[in-house]
């Protein structure tokens, strides 16, 4: 762990000098490079005073690591570029900068010039004011992490790689439709809780969008903390079970698989739930095992995937580390959208769901309208969904 958190230093080293570096490779006279600017959260002014690294061996924030591992998967993209000898131009910006509020680095002549920019967000309202600029520009924003759309509107240039709730709630509702409708279907969600109250609205919609299938449901509303035969008093021990929690608290989230674990020789059962439900601690608890639970996901990174097994030994290979999605999702992001740049240019926004450069995702890019009223876009969403199968911690499948 001592020499990870040495070798994270050094990796924080090289991006404080490379961010505020230009960047340029593999330009002839005759060619104008693609200008990439990508903003990323480094904090790089609580890892540094000056040039010199503060933190020591053994202190690394964890709020740094992810901003730290998208650049990291950004880098290794951009030396796969390298290679290649691609007409080239990379800015990185952290967003975080003491020194430099967002705002002043919109002002940047480098940022106005740039052909896209690619954005790790962590507010909405960086989102929102990163896609106003990008608006004003007419540059592409690619928003490669969450949060989503971050309340934007009439923004067609901006690219929403994560899908939006309402596209994870829909998606659940005909995966559910599709593979589980002969099934004792129940819907499980909080007493005058508002946001489980909009989760349901919007699977209720999804019932009457897609009614060609019959699947017949039970909406069941329960108390924060629930008497277990409450929801047992719901299942059939004749069918199999399928629970959907139409919830992203994690503590209800964790009663309603305690509570089919309990009950898990007597009744066959597999919870449903949202994105939300990856990182869940509480469905890593000894009492939840022996219960699949499925979510959906943009991305559908499977450690078994030749191609990312190779990028987490060359990850290994440099930094001495173990390659988190967060690295895979900032070359992914990095590599992908810049090779549908080098191949389109000028209609590059109109081609985002080009197959040609696929790491490992599929990208279904969609315009979305926000208000059913509206006539015009709103913003650019990736509508492709991958879903996980996890059992005790550990993913069975991604389909």
């Amino acid at each position: 762990m001592r020499n990870f958190y040495m070798h994270l230093g050094k990796i924080l080293i090289i991006a404080f000098l490379f961010v505020f570096s230009f960047h340029a490779f593999a330009q002839t006279p005759e060619t104008k490079p693609v200008k990439v600017a990508v903003l990323v959260p480094l904090y790089l002014d609580s890892a540094f005073n000056g040039t010199t690294y503060k933190l020591g061996n053994n202190n690394l924030p964890k709020y740094i690591l992810p901003g730290l591992e998208f650049y990291n998967g950004v880098m290794l993209a951009v030396d796969s570029l390298q290679k290649e000898k691609q007409q080239l131009e990379v800015m990185i910006h952290d967003t975080k900068s003491k020194d430099k509020s967002l705002n002043l680095l919109l002002v940047e002549p480098e940022i106005a010039e740039a052909s896209f920019i690619i954005g790790s967000f962590t507010t909405k309202e960086e989102l929102k004011k990163v896609a106003d600029f990008a608006a004003l520009k007419n540059i592409p924003l690619i928003s490669a992490t969450y949060p989503n759309d971050g309340g934007v509107t009439a923004t067609p240039n901006l690219v929403i790689i994560n899908p939006t709730l309402p596209t994870h709630v829909e998606g659940v509702y005909k995966y559910v439709q599709r593979n589980y409708s002969l099934d004792n279907v129940i819907l499980v969600r909080r007493k005058s809780d508002p946001m489980d109250k909009y989760i349901t609205d919007m699977i209720r919609d999804a019932a009457k969008k897609y009614s060609s299938l019959s699947l017949k449901m039970k909406y069941v509303e329960l108390s924060d903390a629930f008497n277990q035969h409450e929801l047992i008093s719901q299942l059939d021990s004749t069918k199999k079970n399928i629970i959907i929690g139409a919830t992203l608290n994690e503590t209800f989230a964790g009663n309603i698989v305690r509570t089919l674990s309990s009950i898990k020789t007597s009744y066959e059962s597999t919870a449903v739930g949202m994105p939300t439900w990856d990182n869940m601690r509480e469905l890593a608890r000894p009492d939840t095992k022996g219960i699949e639970v499925i979510y959906s996901t943009p991305y559908g990174y499977q450690r078994s995937d030749k191609f990312l097994a190779r990028l987490a030994a060359t990850y290994r290979s440099k930094y001495n580390g173990r390659a988190s999605d967060m690295v895979f999702k900032g070359y992914e992001t990095m590599f992908h959208f810049t090779k549908l740049y080098l191949k389109h240019g000028a209609s590059f926004i109109t081609n985002l769901s080009d197959k040609d450069f696929k790491i490992v995702n599929e990208y279904d890019v969609q315009p979305t309208r926000t208000s059913k009223q509206s006539t015009a876009t709103d913003y650019l969403e990736n509508k492709k969904l991958y879903f996980v199968k996890k059992m005790d911690g550990v993913i069975k499948s991604i389909n």
